[in-house]
């Protein structure tokens, strides 16, 4: 799902648009003065005014002014807007699964297996179809602290997730991954790893990235990370689809 981005310059206009389809000119022309326009979204008279000018200027509204008083129809284009909210909240209500779930953990050093692990062959391949990106060989590792965050990254286990497979070699055999696209502090793109073996447990958040994240976000132990992860990305997703997320 990509999330609904409306302009920020449109915010502010947004819900007047929204009061002005509830009053009926969503599908017709109605006649609105701005007394009454203000009454209604609890502002003053003269920004009731100017909003209408503003949504007329920017072609939301069609709007016409008569001896009888202001008649105003929502414009093809303010509609779409308002499509675009109601099909978003639309996907957020009915989704399974939510959006995205942001945790936060504090930077420790691992093991020292997540290099080994990640440039398996068989692996990175896995990583580069299904992820999108060839990650730096080792991951980040984070210690969740708090019993709310804690119970949100055990919910994930439950979650459909991107799964790498496992595969043997003529020394041993290593099990599947399961994985999640993630957004690490608002900035860099990379995915958590859920390894079916792994040392670690449930309070541990492994993430791997196409870059050193220690390094490109100045990060070092006990240093705090936000990783937002999204359930509902698949395979393949690009970096912009992730960031709009």
């Amino acid at each position: 799902m990509v999330r609904l981005v409306i302009d920020r310059n449109m915010q502010r206009l947004f819900f007047t648009l929204y009061k002005l389809a509830e009053m009926g000119a969503y599908d017709r022309t109605i006649k609105v003065s701005t007394e009454l326009l203000a009454e209604k979204m609890d502002f003053s008279q003269q920004t009731a005014s100017r909003h209408l000018i503003e949504l007329d200027k920017i072609g939301w509204i069609e709007r016409s002014i008569t001896p009888q008083g202001t008649r105003i129809r929502i414009s093809k284009k303010g509609r779409a807007q308002l499509l675009k909210v109601y099909s978003s909240l639309s996907k957020i209500i009915e989704a399974k699964y939510p959006h995205s779930i942001t945790l936060e953990g504090v930077v420790f050093s691992g093991l020292g297996e997540g290099a080994y692990y990640i440039t398996r062959e068989a692996y990175r391949r896995q990583f580069i179809e299904k992820l999108g990106f060839d990650p730096y060989p080792g991951t980040l590792n984070l210690k969740i602290t708090s019993k709310h965050d804690l119970k949100a990254r055990m919910d994930l286990e439950n979650y459909p997730a991107i799964e790498i497979e496992g595969f043997r070699d003529k020394d041993r055999t290593y099990g599947p991954v399961r994985c999640f696209h993630a957004l690490i502090n608002g900035e860099e793109r990379g995915a958590v790893v859920f390894a079916m073996r792994s040392h670690y447990n449930s309070s541990v958040l492994e993430v791997i990235a196409p870059v050193y994240l220690r390094g490109r976000l100045n990060l070092r132990d006990g240093s705090r990370v936000r990783v937002e992860v999204f359930p509902n990305i698949g395979e393949g997703s690009s970096r912009a689809e992730i960031k709009r997320g």
